[in-house]
This record gives structure tokens, C-alpha cells and sequence, in this order.
């Protein structure tokens, strides 16, 4: 059996792993904002929080296998309410998706959310990410409310808030 680990991502030993996830997972990265700098996204991941959120307090969580990085995770927490957690970005390189590594990230984030004293858990999916939109529809997710026209980069998007009682 293939051993998986998640573990927090450290923004300097972990910085190239994770660059080279965003590359690996292009076909997502156009879908979202257009082409954009791998290293960009990097910086982005490691410190980027909601409004009002101190960065550092923020959850970076790696999956790793047998091959290396191939999916991260961030939580923040209490955005926009002082109980939730909010999910920024859960990304999977394409040879991992659909095993299961989506719903092992997300169960660890949501224990730790529960270890903070999150009563719920939140993301924002693009609406043109059908397959993104089932998963979380699967794991219990439901529709909160849409924003409309939200600019990611390149692209213009309307995003589903979706929540989870934790």
C-alpha cells in the first residue's frame, strides 16, 4: 500500500514543490486566472489570508506521496465570521485526483477547524468548475450565496460560497 502524508508546507524548504504543483496543475491554474507565474502562485499560497486575517494563523497543508507534493490545502480562520474556517485553495496534481486525495486533505482541515472552535467550514468555488463544485457538493457542502463577476487574474468568474456545518 502507497503511503500519504500531510504535513504543514514551509514557505522556504517547500517553495519549489509547491511552484512545482501549480505547474503540474496548469489545467486548473488557466481555468482560474489565465496563465500566470508559478512562482507567483507560490508567494500567493504562503502568504495570502482573507480580509482581516493575520496570514500567519493560517493552515498550508501538504499531501505527500511516494513521489512528492501532490496536493496542498490553506484554512484560515475566522472569516468572515469569528467561528468558521475558510478554505483559499485545495489543488490536486492531475494524476492524483479522483483517489481519494481531496477528501483525506479536507478531512484533516475540517478536524483542525473543530480543534480551533470552528462550528462551520467555508469555500468559494468558481461556478465553472463543475468537477470542483461536485466534490464539494459530495462532502456535504451547500450552496450559501453567489458573487458575481469576480476577477481571478485573467478571468472573470461567479463564485459559490459553500458551507459545511462542522
Amino acid at each position: 500500500m502507497t503511503e500519504f502524508a500531510i504535513r504543514p508546507l514551509d514557505p522556504t524548504s517547500d517553495r519549489a514543490a509547491v511552484e512545482d504543483l501549480f505547474r503540474r496543475a496548469a489545467d486548473y491554474v488557466e481555468l482560474e486566472r489565465g496563465p500566470t507565474d508559478p512562482a507567483a502562485l507560490a508567494e500567493e499560497f504562503f502568504t495570502d489570508a482573507p480580509p482581516g486575517i493575520d496570514p500567519a494563523t493560517s493552515l498550508r497543508l501538504g499531501l505527500i506521496g511516494p513521489a512528492g507534493l501532490i496536493g496542498k490545502v490553506d484554512a484560515a480562520f475566522g472569516y468572515p465570521d469569528p467561528q468558521d474556517a475558510y478554505i483559499g485553495l485545495m489543488i490536486l496534481d492531475p494524476a492524483a485526483r479522483s483517489g481519494g486525495h481531496g477528501a483525506r486533505l479536507l478531512r484533516h482541515v475540517e478536524a483542525a477547524a473543530r480543534a480551533r472552535g470552528a462550528t462551520r467550514i467555508l469555500i468559494a468555488a468558481l461556478e465553472a468548475n463543475v468537477r470542483g463544485r461536485a466534490f464539494w457538493t459530495r462532502e456535504g457542502f451547500v450552496l450559501e450565496q453567489i458573487f458575481p463577476d469576480r476577477d481571478y487574474g485573467q478571468r472573470r468568474h461567479n463564485l459559490h460560497r459553500m458551507t459545511k456545518a462542522l
